[in-house]
């Protein structure tokens, strides 16, 4: 007798203990960022130290300007800094919280959008896009290209393009000024924006007209960083009734409080824009001219009317920062859910099937570190990550919890390695 009343304790024992465990798993804390001693939150003061050490030494040879970075830990941030310039001349500090022109950053907020539609029952991820914006119907490929002229030839597509397609980017579409030399010159005579900064252009009438030209390979064929994600933007509006920015700003930015990414500034924050920076003779930042190739640089002090999913946006790096914890806490963030944790597993895991290689995976929307990729960097295999055009960079560790973005404001950079030494530094001050 006594040994059953032994053997039903020892059993009352073990299925508490693993219910409370159960319990306390389903009930997990899903942090807010918070400013806190690096010292309590897994990160040594001393070895963050050669974060502003690094930065500053960039800023002291004339590599950069300036540069802001922030570094969060179990959703506590642990580093959050601007070093050096806004203005060189002026010697005014870049602040921690400058508004950048993050650029192609707005891909993972538009892919997000298309999530949470998708969510809704609003689409399917292998529709194909031309049930919902009919240019994009019976597409074409370029077959052979005059130089002379920019007239060419299609055979037609093997398939549609799926929505899938354009969130992975292997849909053929390609991109003006920094694609491929045929489609970038078919793309310049179509007059077709790169989403810079489209002037008075609207975006609805921009994708409609793209839908007609020809691309550059067959639909999922191969990755080609293109203009996917502005096509998606367009889809955003079709299903959902609004701008893209109304969308944006209802469905992402008011819950998750992201209270300065915008397409177009208000005119209270035209102070806080970043200066954009080029390059002098001698490799050192020299401020950009209004304009350079049709593109006002100065374009989120504009009333634009054009609002690009694949690189329309600016915002701080606090910020962004918001939506990648949001990210690393399952799809939420202070009790507001935008995202499943379904949805967040499909968007940061490979989707590029026989496409990927060892080093190379894409989700939809961010790039992945593959197991051969974590040998050559600190992240973590998992870790998903992209970048802007104008010298801006984010990722996310699922494995150590950590979100972390540096960003500047110059191109072409010579010394853009700074981002990955960034990475390096991040991981080398954890206790």
């Amino acid at each position: 007798m006594r040994k059953l009343i032994l053997l039903f304790l020892v059993f009352n024992i073990v299925c508490t203990s693993g219910f409370t465990q159960t319990s306390t798993l389903s009930k997990k804390i899903k942090p807010t960022l918070i400013e806190t001693d690096p010292s309590i939150a897994g990160y040594s003061k001393e070895r963050l130290q050669r974060i502003d050490q690094t930065i500053q030494e960039y800023v002291d040879k004339k590599w950069i300007a300036g540069a802001t970075a922030i570094i969060v830990h179990d959703g506590k941030i642990v580093y959050y800094k601007g070093i050096g310039h806004d203005d060189i001349e002026k010697k005014t500090p870049l602040k921690r919280d400058a508004i950048f022109r993050i650029a192609s950053q707005t891909k993972a907020i538009t892919s997000t959008a298309v999530m949470i539609l998708y969510e809704e029952g609003k689409f399917l991820l292998d529709d194909p896009i031309s049930k919902y914006i009919t240019e994009f119907a019976k597409p074409k490929v370029l077959d052979k290209f005059n130089e002379g002229d920019s007239s060419y030839t299609t055979v037609p597509a093997k398939r549609e393009i799926s929505i899938r397609d354009l969130l992975t980017h292997t849909s053929g579409i390609d991109y003006p000024e920094i694609g491929s030399n045929n489609m970038k010159a078919i793309y310049a005579k179509a007059d077709i924006p790169s989403g810079l900064d489209a002037k008075d252009k609207t975006l609805g009438a921009e994708i409609r007209k793209l839908g007609s030209l020809p691309l550059v390979h067959q639909p999922g064929e191969k990755f080609t960083y293109g203009l996917n994600t502005d096509v998606l933007g367009y889809l955003v509006e079709v299903s959902s009734g609004m701008t893209l920015s109304e969308f944006f700003a209802k469905r992402i930015f008011e819950p998750l409080g992201m209270k300065d990414s915008y397409f177009y500034l208000p005119t209270s924050k035209f102070n806080r824009l970043a200066t954009l920076y080029t390059e002098d003779s001698l490799k050192h930042p020299a401020k950009v001219a209004e304009s350079v190739n049709n593109i006002r640089l100065n374009y989120p002090k504009t009333n634009g009317t054009y609002y690009s999913g694949g690189a329309g946006l600016s915002s701080t790096m606090y910020d962004y920062a918001i939506f990648m914890q949001m990210f690393l806490n399952g799809g939420e963030y202070n009790g507001k859910r935008i995202l499943s944790g379904n949805s967040v597993r499909m968007m940061t895991m490979n989707q590029l099937g026989d496409l990927s290689d060892e080093t190379f995976e894409f989700g939809l929307g961010f790039g992945i570190t593959t197991e051969k990729g974590s040998t050559k960097s600190p992240l973590n295999k998992g870790a998903f990550e992209w970048g802007g055009y104008f010298g801006t960079s984010y990722w996310a560790d699922p494995k150590e919890n950590i979100v972390a973005l540096i960003m500047t404001q110059q191109v072409p950079n010579s010394h853009n390695d700074l981002g990955e030494k960034f990475k390096v530094l991040v991981y080398q001050a954890l206790k």
